[in-house]
């Protein structure tokens, strides 16, 4: 049983499907959806304001895309969790948004309990991505030189911490996890990045799990 209710905010133009997001997630004992919003402006305005724990949000929206305005919540600082929910599976499309910092992406046709799984695990710190989505993220990185190879160049303490990360730990949980203080883990998670040469946490975790240092 949930320690405590998900809160989830529907972000998508078309109003039939926040309808059918909304009915069966109203079903999940642990899941309350507190608000929708038809465009990204007003998905960015009511994140801010709601302060939802996780944001289903379309890419492909009028006005404000889903990219855009997931940018404009890490400008924010916003704390949400956003995972992407979406028909668009191009590369073009999903490495953007995982670059602007979403946690997960799937498409509209998942199953919807595997969809209630999907929120669940990304509310837990997990990045959430269908088997299809990982590949054209990494094989993007690897076109570009993303990492590979460079996994020699880390200390066996810089291995462990990505392996944490990959296990969707926050630094505060690696900290404890292996007794460091968290500026040291802080400190430990840029030296990972600059030497794999990625931008992000999300980048990190699925080029741990590529090369079997996910726990």
């Amino acid at each position: 049983m949930a320690d405590k209710t998900i809160r989830v905010l529907l972000v998508d133009d078309h109003q039939v499907v926040r309808r059918g997001l909304r009915t069966f997630l109203e079903v999940q004992d642990d899941i309350e959806v507190v608000g929708e919003a038809g465009d990204g402006a007003e998905g960015v305005a009511l994140t801010e304001e709601l302060r939802p724990d996780v944001v289903l949000m379309d890419v492909k929206m009028p006005g404000m895309d889903g990219v855009e305005a997931l940018r404009a919540l890490r400008e924010r600082d916003n704390p949400a969790r956003v995972l992407i929910v979406t028909s668009f599976t191009e590369q073009r499309t999903v490495v953007p948004a995982l670059r602007a910092g979403a946690s997960g992406y799937v498409y509209k046709d998942v199953d919807p309990d595997a969809l209630a799984g999907a929120i669940r695990s990304v509310h837990a710190g997990h990045v959430l991505l269908q088997p299809e989505v990982a590949g054209a993220l990494l094989s993007h990185d690897e076109a570009g030189g993303g990492g590979t190879g460079r996994g020699s160049t880390l200390t066996e303490r810089e291995r462990e911490v990505l392996g944490l990360i990959a296990d969707g730990r926050s630094n505060r949980e690696i900290a404890r996890a292996l007794v460091l203080s968290e500026k040291t883990v802080k400190t430990h998670v840029s030296n990972i990045l600059m030497k794999l040469d990625l931008a992000d946490r999300t980048q990190a975790a699925l080029w741990a799990v590529r090369h079997d240092l996910a726990g």
